[in-house]
């Protein structure tokens, strides 16, 4: 987490809260605009090509908000819940995901999650989440929330929408990853990422990452990648580490530049990584060493959200500019040339692409 995002994703009090975010074409930059937001609720079909851009909102204001980009009519919806709800969704809205069909909208400082239809018609609700962060199905029946103030991961019974259980962690939960029945979490207060056998939900071991560790992915080699911000209280680096799902054990690791970055992404044949440290760096899975190099230069701009879209290779990345008007949301394609910019909500954050 950048240490701007200290006040908005760590809760979004946090980003260590988190708590850092290319496509195919050859061509110059345009800032070609989307068409003006939609106003009046919309049925959108459940197209292929919608990017959903979830927006934080300003802590303690309860303005969150989802955007809809279609890519397809190039038409941006500025309150895409709202528009289907007739109401907001809640205060600081952290992450999104969307399994079997729903759409799973994690509002942090609600401490709710927002079960919602294709159009993302609320259908159900679960409160009492001790500021969720991120939610991962570990089955078609159940899945893993991680939370900021429940020193551990709830387990939630997805057929009812309910707690069913938790997994004791030290300290606060952040992002997670699935491979071969397990699950592996972060535990940005402490040095370590941890397993859980998603069978028994009970933790069966951990690597070392060094603290701060919250961004998480998995290559197309089976190996976990773990973005930690490092201490800058003590000096200690930022640090991205690689490890095998099934070796976790033997792992590697470099040191960064800076303390706050986050976001880790990677892109749809998952062979590189890309992730925030000011500016957007990117990493080949095949380099003999780890060393990043930046494929996006912030300049002026307060980068804080980032997404590669898998379906065709772009970068997606968003200016908070203030922390408290609408964030500027940039397209790159594959070689870093600006292709899009348009307008989203109030700080966001991350990107999910259907």
């Amino acid at each position: 987490m950048k240490k701007k995002e200290n006040l908005h994703k760590f809760s979004s009090v946090v980003k260590t809260s988190v708590v850092v975010f290319a496509s195919l074409l050859f061509s110059s930059c345009v800032k070609d605009r989307p068409k003006a937001a939609v106003e009046e609720p919309v049925q959108t079909p459940a197209a292929t090509k919608r990017v959903f851009i979830l927006n934080e909102g300003n802590f303690g204001s309860g303005n969150s908000s989802v955007s809809e980009y279609n890519t397809d009519n190039d038409q941006l919806i500025d309150d895409y819940y709202k528009a289907q709800n007739s109401t907001l969704m809640g205060d600081v809205a952290q992450s999104m995901a969307k399994f079997n069909g729903k759409f799973y909208l994690v509002i942090n400082n609600s401490s709710k999650i927002l079960v919602c239809d294709s159009l993302m018609k609320k259908i159900a609700e679960m409160g009492g989440l001790n500021a969720p962060r991120y939610i991962l199905p570990v089955s078609n029946d159940k899945a893993y929330v991680s939370v900021l103030f429940a020193n551990g991961v709830h387990v939630l019974d997805l057929n009812t929408n309910s707690k069913k259980g938790s997994i004791p962690f030290s300290g606060w939960t952040e992002q997670m990853v699935l491979a071969h029945d397990k699950a592996f979490i972060t535990n940005p207060g402490g040095n370590y990422t941890y397993v859980v056998n998603t069978l028994s939900d009970a933790v069966e071991d951990s690597v070392y990452v060094g603290p701060g560790g919250g961004s998480i992915v998995i290559d197309r080699t089976d190996n976990v990648w773990v973005l930690s911000a490092g201490d800058q209280k003590n000096s200690i680096p930022a640090r991205l580490t690689k490890f095998s799902s099934t070796a976790i054990h033997a792992s590697t690791s470099a040191t960064l530049t800076n303390y706050w970055n986050g976001n880790l992404c990677v892109n749809r044949t998952k062979d590189t990584l890309y992730f925030l440290n000011t500016d957007v760096f990117r990493l080949s899975i095949t380099d003999v060493t780890i060393h990043p190099t930046i494929f996006v230069a912030a300049g002026t701009k307060s980068f804080y959200g980032l997404g590669v879209n898998p379906n065709d290779f772009r970068v997606y990345v968003s200016d908070a500019i203030d922390y408290s008007q609408r964030s500027s949301i940039y397209v790159y394609d594959v070689l870093g040339n600006q292709k899009k910019t348009f307008k989203a909500g109030i700080n966001s954050n991350s990107f999910y692409f259907e």
